[in-house]
């Protein structure tokens, strides 16, 4: 079912309910991933999935339609991790280093990537970024945004965006670079 279809559907009080289930449905899966890329966590991210569509449910009757549906979900959901990582590090008293890390051992416990060194070799260099970087990174990568789609959701310039990318991509390969030659080193004294 096309957005507008979903939209039209959610304005009449009647078929709101079976419109917000359609609209659910469409998207639940793609920004439970975009989620869970920034948090790590399953649980949180399942949570955090189910404020975006809290978020969605009580404010859709206001989507002024002036960007694509898509977009305004993802941008709910981007912000909805933005606050969450930035409100465990001040619980927490962490700084960026400390959330990385225990994101990184929630990672390496994750079935999903357990097993396969390389993913989790690219995980644990993204998860050194900047979480804004991060985001643009998983945009780009994953998501294969487009960058005007990218300055929608993140409210940011295209060329700042593109940038970002590119200093994301250096830091990953720096750090995958650097771990291979620990790993070489390593290898090679024994």
């Amino acid at each position: 079912m096309e957005d507008h279809e979903i939209l039209a559907k959610f304005q009449d009080p009647a078929s709101r309910n079976l419109a917000f289930n359609q609209l659910v449905r469409k998207y639940q899966q793609k920004v439970y991933w975009h989620v869970r890329k920034m948090v790590i966590d399953h649980a949180d991210a399942d949570d955090l999935t189910q404020d975006v569509f809290v978020k969605v449910w009580k404010h859709l009757g206001d989507f002024r339609q002036d960007a694509q549906l898509f977009t305004w979900i993802y941008r709910i959901a981007t912000n909805e991790c933005l606050s969450f990582l930035q409100s465990k590090r001040r619980k927490f008293f962490l700084p960026l280093n400390d959330v990385g890390a225990e994101l990184a051992a929630k990672l390496e416990a994750d079935p999903a990537v357990a097993g396969d060194e390389i993913e989790l070799k690219l995980q644990k260099a993204i998860l050194r970024l900047p979480d804004k970087q991060r985001l643009v990174f998983n945009l780009r990568y994953y998501d294969e945004m487009p960058y005007e789609q990218m300055a929608e959701v993140t409210g940011t310039s295209v060329g700042a965006l593109k940038a970002s990318y590119h200093h994301a991509v250096r830091k990953i390969e720096d750090y995958v670079t650097a771990a291979d030659m620990r790993g070489y080193s390593s290898d090679d004294a024994n």
